[in-house]
């Protein structure tokens, strides 16, 4: 996976949820304790934390710094803030070699950070969607792309559902519920 990949789900992410920019964002995303608002804040805030580990590349830890948006901003802005936070990783993301490494949770390649920032944009969307009554699903091709990387050992399946099901947002037949997981990001 690679910048281009974030770029398309932030600007799918933004092109789903912009025309309810005006709905009451203080509703629950989802199945989520968060509002839709701070969910969409806490997407830039990982696009941008992932952005800032591969530009320094920190081998043991993450940089000591977080994303503050203002309590008054607008949805609008909040969004503004993702697209530009998906920006910056996907520079990063063009810019870096293949052999480069950072930390997240263990040393992690280009590949594993963009997988990290496009899951994290599709799901939240996702989430958000739900929560605005927006019926959406994320695009099959992505979703593929990051059960590829993050969940190798995911079953087989339609990759939307799939992925849906890995991260504790939906069922799949004969199968439990899932409601923890963990994300291969990290490279041995």
């Amino acid at each position: 996976m690679n910048g281009n990949d974030v770029e398309q789900a932030v600007t799918e992410m933004v092109r789903v949820l912009t025309p309810y920019d005006s709905a009451d964002w203080g509703c629950r995303a989802g199945g989520l304790d968060w509002s839709c608002w701070t969910t969409a804040a806490h997407v830039a805030h990982d696009l941008l934390a992932y952005a800032g580990q591969l530009a320094a590349r920190p081998d043991d830890a993450y940089l000591p710094f977080d994303l503050v948006i203002r309590d008054d901003a607008s949805p609008r802005d909040v969004l503004r803030t993702v697209a530009g936070c998906g920006r910056l990783l996907s520079s990063v993301l063009t810019a870096s070699n293949r052999t480069t490494r950072a930390w997240h949770w263990g040393p992690t390649d280009p590949s594993g950070f963009a997988a990290l920032g496009v899951n994290e944009t599709l799901m939240h969307t996702y989430d958000i969607a739900l929560g605005l009554g927006i019926d959406w699903n994320p695009p099959d091709s992505l979703c593929r792309a990051v059960l590829a990387r993050l969940f190798p050992d995911a079953p087989a399946g339609d990759p939307v559902q799939v992925l849906l099901w890995s991260t504790g947002r939906g069922d799949l037949p004969g199968r439990s519920r899932t409601t923890s997981w963990v994300v291969k990001a990290a490279i041995g």
